[in-house]
């Protein structure tokens, strides 16, 4: 599905990684009714700590597809993610000069420090 194309690893989102490119699923399967969806999700590490973080997100947008009913995002514990899954797109993303990461690293300090600012100003 191409809506999964927008669905990203929080850890590799600022590379414009999705979890397809990263081959996080392991399948998508429609209902015989045509508008139930099931996602079968791979985990990089049993112990991601973004794991609700993505199948809410694959969740929400699957759902926001027109025509689609029920959408049942499953994590898949039999089978093991390797590297080798993931795409080569991802693999040259994923090991970008560390010239191209740094302002990018940067951005993103940038952007967590101004949400922080926010978040104390909201509480006091």
């Amino acid at each position: 599905m191409e809506v999964l194309q927008t669905c990203y690893d929080p850890c590799c989102k600022e590379r414009a990684v999705s979890v397809v490119e990263l081959g996080l699923i392991q399948g998508v399967k429609v209902a015989d009714n045509g508008h139930d969806v099931r996602v079968e999700l791979l985990l990089t590490s049993g112990w991601c700590p973004f794991s609700t973080h993505l199948l809410q997100m694959i969740d929400q947008n699957v759902r926001a597809i027109e025509g689609v009913g029920e959408v049942d995002t499953e994590i898949v514990w039999n089978t093991v993610w390797t590297p080798e899954r993931m795409s080569d797109s991802a693999r040259q993303k994923l090991t970008l000069p560390m010239a191209q990461l740094l302002p990018l690293r940067q951005r993103r300090l940038e952007r967590e420090a101004k949400e922080a600012q926010a978040s104390q100003s909201s509480v006091s």
